[in-house]
């Protein structure tokens, strides 16, 4: 009986330590997968962190302790000085109104594109498609020089209007070729049974197919406005003026004006990142609920 017992004993512990050790493997997986995590996050915060250590530091802390030290005052008079000296406040209007203005035009292009194309199945759907993949693969530096010469042409050179059309164009046509491949796969019934009740093609458009793709939209529209945000090659060629600079172009062109000062390059890279991030923070909510819906269809 004694044996029969020591023999079970072994047994239970050699089948716990077999269980333990997939699980062991399980957990020990689980940290290096966090630890691989924590560090791309850390990675990804360092330069908003150097930012930010160096945009309130005064001149002689940096010469002192270099870019990498932290800060041993807190001074605010290089965001003071680059707000002041690049009129960022009018910086940050003209930003904000082009990349709105964008985001919505390009939305509203994206839908109507789309609905013809998906659900309106136009002739030669599949051309007209690759034709606004080529919008999204051409390389922005080879439209600078059709661009600069169209617009000067038309007098809407160094003006805020000329980069809303460029880029309302250019983001719509990522916007329909995503957009055509969701309404493709539309289902017909919910269209016939809207237009057995009378719907025309306008209130498909809005009563039927609006509501149910608002996520996506939701999601297209916020994605539109960063891009359109961080724009810099095409404002830098179009908008001259100082009045009519965005965000991106005035960081741009600090080095060449404040190149001894690098307080307030870091100054600048706080304030030019400050913006997006409070907007991707308000529109969070969306953004998340338009990618698990999307997800899930």
């Amino acid at each position: 009986m004694a044996e029969s017992s020591i023999a079970v004993t072994r047994s239970r512990a050699k089948n716990s330590e077999t269980d333990l050790g997939p699980r062991h493997a399980g957990g020990a997986t689980r940290w290096w997968i966090l630890a691989l995590l924590v560090t791309a996050v850390a990675l990804t915060l360092f330069p908003f962190l150097l930012a930010a250590m160096n945009a309130v530091k005064s001149p002689t802390d940096y010469g002192a302790n270099g870019p990498l030290g932290l800060p041993r005052s807190f001074d605010l008079s290089a965001l003071f000085t680059f707000w002041a000296g690049v009129d960022f406040g009018r910086k940050l209007f003209n930003s904000a109104l082009i990349s709105g203005v964008v985001a919505i035009v390009a939305v509203a292009l994206s839908l109507l594109n789309a609905y013809a194309i998906g659900i309106g199945k136009i002739r030669g759907r599949n051309w007209i498609l690759v034709l606004f993949l080529m919008g999204v693969m051409v390389p922005q530096e080879s439209l600078v020089y059709p661009i600069y010469y169209l617009f000067k042409s038309v007098g809407l050179y160094d003006t805020k209007t000329s980069v809303i059309i460029v880029f309302a164009v250019l983001q719509s046509a990522f916007g329909t070729y995503l957009l055509s491949a969701v309404m493709t796969a539309f289902p017909r019934e919910i269209i016939e049974a809207a237009q057995m009740d009378g719907a025309n093609k306008f209130q498909v458009l809005w009563h039927v197919v609006m509501p149910v793709l608002r996520p996506t939209l939701m999601v297209l529209g916020t994605f539109f406005f960063i891009w359109t945000w961080n724009e810099f090659l095409l404002p830098l060629v179009l908008l001259i003026s100082n009045d009519n600079q965005t965000v991106s172009v005035a960081m741009g062109t600090l080095r060449g004006q404040y190149t001894s000062d690098p307080t307030t390059s870091a100054a600048a890279a706080l304030l030019g990142i400050v913006p997006t991030v409070l907007f991707f923070l308000v529109f969070q909510r969306s953004l998340m609920r338009g990618i698990t819906v999307g997800a899930i269809k």
